[in-house]
């Protein structure tokens, strides 16, 4: 990782393995894998120890629930959309193996305050969401037409590139930054409990953040339900913004002044 990626980097628990890497996961296998391009870094929170711990890096390291193959759910939602032609893709949402699989988050893309095609639904435990990557099965954003966009939707656009690869895993649900500029996401396990200031993060190329936690959600929910929220809340709500930030920190106060953003519905159910 420091040789081909990341000169910068300390220790063995700053890198998260990608839930693509088929070898991960598989106890006593004959191989290990060692592609640093099958890594991402840990952001935030999920920051490594201090240089002088002597943690394990297996027990930096969480356990990944992997199917037998990897991102096989096609562009299908895509082709929803009324500008699409219908065919370009193929439509795994209707093979009997989806049937049988209960969705666990549905995406939808937005610009600025329109929400371009339908809600994409997700079966599998990872998800490719990109504008153009090659050979990639996935939310092709790239196929989603829109007439009159503004220029600046279609340079934001033009960053999405490879996008981010989303995935469910044990502990949360994690998003990591393929592209080649930043993403900023919100989402209720990432702001501070009776905080009133929004947070939103910047995760940078090459890292990973764990945009949802399971565990932290069932707290807030309760909390909630408790001290009544001020306005509208949605607890198993995340929103990612391509290469644009919004919040405090930023000229833009609110995602929907975004050009190019998701918002990821994920189901009650874990």
């Amino acid at each position: 990782g420091k040789l081909f990626r990341w000169p910068d980097l300390q220790h063995p628990a700053e890198l998260k393995p990608l839930c693509e890497c088929q070898s991960f996961g598989v106890a006593d296998g004959p191989t290990v894998c060692c592609n640093p391009y099958h890594f991402s870094r840990l952001c935030g929170p999920e920051s490594p120890p201090p240089p002088y711990s002597r943690l394990s890096p297996n027990d930096e390291q969480k356990p990944l629930d992997l199917s037998d193959s990897t991102l096989s759910y096609t562009e299908t939602e895509a082709t929803n959309s009324p500008n699409v032609t219908p065919g370009d893709f193929s439509d795994a949402s209707t093979s009997p193996d989806a049937v049988k699989r209960s969705h666990w988050c549905n995406v939808a893309y937005w610009e600025h305050r329109t929400r371009v095609g339908r809600l994409y639904t997700v079966y599998e435990q990872s998800v490719s969401i990109f504008y153009d990557l090659p050979q990639g099965n996935g939310f092709c954003l790239g196929q989603l037409n829109l007439e009159n966009r503004s220029e600046t939707v279609r340079r934001t656009r033009s960053k999405i590139g490879y996008g981010i690869l989303l995935s469910k895993e044990p502990d949360g649900v994690w998003a990591y930054n393929r592209s080649e500029h930043p993403i900023f996401v919100n989402s209720p396990t990432l702001d501070i409990p009776n905080c009133r200031s929004l947070i939103v993060r910047k995760v940078m190329p090459g890292y990973s953040i764990k945009v949802f936690d399971y565990e932290k959600s069932c707290l807030l929910q309760h909390a909630a339900e408790l001290d009544y929220a001020d306005g509208p809340y949605d607890p198993n709500s995340v929103r990612i913004s391509f290469a644009k930030g919004w919040g405090p920190c930023y000229s833009r106060q609110f995602i929907t002044s975004c050009p190019c953003w998701l918002e990821i519905l994920l189901s009650n159910s874990r």
